[in-house]
């Protein structure tokens, strides 16, 4: 399962009661923060998002409207006494900053911050159950997209036909990953007679801020779900090239190229006050889009 709740859905300045960029991935085990825009910590109070279970942050690029609410939040973390690690990943320079601002302050951190930098598309974290991985994307500044990948589910394991076939216990993982059982007749029992299929894994692509830029379908080909900017409508395209940003017909042309099953669409101008007619625009490209909206939860 990979949800991901909106924090804000905005460009650089906060209005029409939108905020800058933030989002919370939750998985099986995981909830992790992708941008943290100013106001992100209120907005996770609004949408009773617990700061205390994230111990992994990602920063797409450090224009301030990704990362201004980053040191508020690490200090709130500080001040309640948080004893956790706490893992974040970045463009190198935002070291430099967290350590400036903690520094002027005469603060620090009860638990261990470990900052991973930013430099080679690859695979940034993995465990057993999901991988997160960056790719470039085509920013003013250095700017990189995640993403998500839940691994691949075992076989559920269907007891009374454990019972009937007389399976022992020391080839359960032997019918988890798909074997098919040979009992002391030597008679072989068909894995789906004993097991059930579960969930296929999903997977979550988040493209920051970008230009329209080719080379992504290929970093995120047949994702569950994509988030793309779309900071303006299409007869802005060319004020979208000049400011490295994409429209809505972009962002869908991208998911449609990508062969995505479902596309938001996210960080608005502020020049707009409604925001339909983005989704309007997109669906004539890739009919799955919708608006990312703030406190909303998307499913994978």
């Amino acid at each position: 399962m990979i949800a991901v709740t909106i924090l804000g859905n905005n460009s650089a300045v906060p209005s029409h009661n939108r905020h800058p960029t933030a989002q919370v991935l939750q998985s099986a085990e995981h909830v992790m923060l992708i941008d943290c825009g100013e106001g992100t910590q209120m907005q996770m109070g609004l949408y009773k998002i617990k700061k205390s279970r994230i111990n992994h942050i990602f920063i797409s690029h450090l224009h301030g409207d990704h990362y201004f609410g980053l040191i508020g939040l690490l200090n709130s973390l500080a001040l309640n006494n948080r004893l956790n690690d706490l893992h974040i990943y970045a463009p190198e320079k935002l070291k430099a900053i967290i350590e400036i601002q903690m520094d002027v302050a005469g603060a620090g951190f009860p638990f261990q911050l470990y900052f991973h930098k930013l430099e080679n598309e690859e695979v940034l974290f993995e465990d057993k159950k999901l991988s997160v991985e960056c790719f470039k994307v085509n920013h003013r500044i250095e700017c990189w997209g995640f993403l998500f990948r839940e691994k691949k589910n075992k076989r559920k394991i269907v007891p009374r036909q454990i019972k009937k076939y007389k399976v022992p216990t020391s080839f359960y993982e032997n019918l988890h990953s798909g074997e098919d059982f040979i009992n002391g007749k030597n008679e072989v029992i068909k894995n789906e007679e004993l097991t059930t299929a579960v969930e296929p894994p999903k997977s979550y692509a988040y493209c920051a801020d970008t230009a329209f830029y080719e080379p992504i379908t290929e970093k995120i080909k047949d994702v569950d779900l994509v988030y793309h900017e779309s900071t303006y409508l299409h007869d802005l395209e060319k004020k979208a090239v000049e400011r490295f940003h994409s429209t809505s017909k972009q962002a869908a042309t991208i998911a449609k190229k990508a062969g995505a099953k479902k596309l938001l669409l996210g960080h608005f101008s502020s020049m707009y006050e409604t925001l339909e007619e983005f989704k309007t625009e997109a669906c004539e490209i890739f009919e799955n889009t919708e608006i990312a909206e703030e406190g909303v939860c998307y499913l994978a």
